[in-house]
């Protein structure tokens, strides 16, 4: 489903959550209020809705989205909750907390949208009309800030559309969001550790669980705008334990092949991105391709080159941290 040229807006009620859910339904990308700001919607389980958003935001880079879901029961259908967990969840759902949790092995949301990790951001937000938007819908929906990448994250519809008009398809104009800046962002992977600061306070949380929070060390490359980032954990992007050869344009006897486009002729392993050239389908199997060579035992994984425009930085980038040496 191509970007239309003139992008629907709608006033928030029962119509605009159907036509929404309609178009998230055909990989549609959909901007909704949620409580803290506008999210850029699209379906969590659809690689290529997940990889239309990713460029719909410009100068794409493949972090973690935030899953967006009905109740603490759908989270649970999505990531594993420790007791800690558990205690955050019922205390402040539906509210501004993100949570970073073990990805459950059946998983139904796309690699590309959690950027091949082993964990997932869930959130149960608090507004009407994204809570009825993803009732209607019936599945997780990954909804970054609604706007181009650098921009100011945005608080009405007007401030969607004047970044993303034309290159989403549709609006729910639900007024002006109450919080007015991102999540906070709290990982519950080892000792609970605060990720980013947001819409619901440090001291809140740290009453609750009756000891401080741990900090994330700072991470580069962490875009200010980029609402379900994760820092701290952009270290362990999913990196396979084969070692990548990039720019391929022969293959080795005991090396797997990633393609891209018309493959030259392998015998072992080997997965297209996208044989026809396509970027966003590309973006939508990069993970899950990588998984899938590396499971196939090969000590090597040729890769074939991939071009540097639109969506294709952004998987340049990605090969490349999976490329790279090793640290001790």
């Amino acid at each position: 489903m191509s970007a239309e040229p003139c992008t629907r807006i709608v006033k928030a009620g029962s119509e605009a959550a159907t036509a929404a859910a309609q178009c998230l339904a055909a990989g549609g990308l959909v901007a909704f209020p949620t409580e803290t700001v506008y999210g850029l919607g699209a379906d969590a389980t659809n690689g290529s809705a997940v990889a239309r958003l990713y460029a719909a935001k410009g100068r794409p880079s493949f972090n973690p989205l935030i899953a967006h879901v009905a109740d603490l029961a759908a989270a649970r259908r999505l990531a594993r909750f420790d007791p800690t967990a558990m205690r955050l969840a019922q205390a402040f759902w539906p509210g501004p907390l993100t949570l970073v949790l073990p990805r459950m092995p059946d998983c139904p949301v796309s690699d590309l949208a959690t950027a091949g990790l082993d964990s997932i951001a869930v959130r149960v937000p608090d507004h009407p009309v994204a809570r009825e938007l993803i009732a209607t819908f019936g599945k997780p929906i990954v909804a970054p800030s609604a706007n181009r990448s650098g921009h100011v994250s945005p608080t009405t519809a007007a401030h969607v559309l004047a970044d993303l008009r034309g290159r989403i398809d549709l609006v729910i104009d639900g007024g002006r969001t109450s919080v007015g800046v991102e999540s906070t962002i709290v990982a519950c992977l080892d000792k609970p550790t605060l990720l980013r600061p947001g819409g619901l306070a440090r001291e809140a949380i740290t009453a609750l669980l009756g000891h401080p929070l741990a900090e994330a060390p700072l991470v580069q490359e962490v875009e200010e705008d980029e609402a379900p980032l994760a820092p701290g954990m952009l270290a362990s992007h999913y990196a396979p334990q084969a070692r990548l050869r990039l720019e391929a344009t022969s293959v080795e006897a005991d090396e797997a092949l990633l393609a891209f486009g018309p493959a030259v002729e392998h015998s072992a392993a080997m997965l297209n991105l996208s044989v026809r050239g396509d970027l966003v389908e590309a973006a939508a199997n990069l993970f899950s391709h990588l998984r899938a060579l590396d499971a196939s035992g090969a000590k090597a994984i040729a890769v074939m080159p991939v071009p540097e425009q639109g969506l294709g930085e952004a998987i340049n980038d990605r090969l490349r941290r999976a490329a790279a040496p090793r640290g001790h």
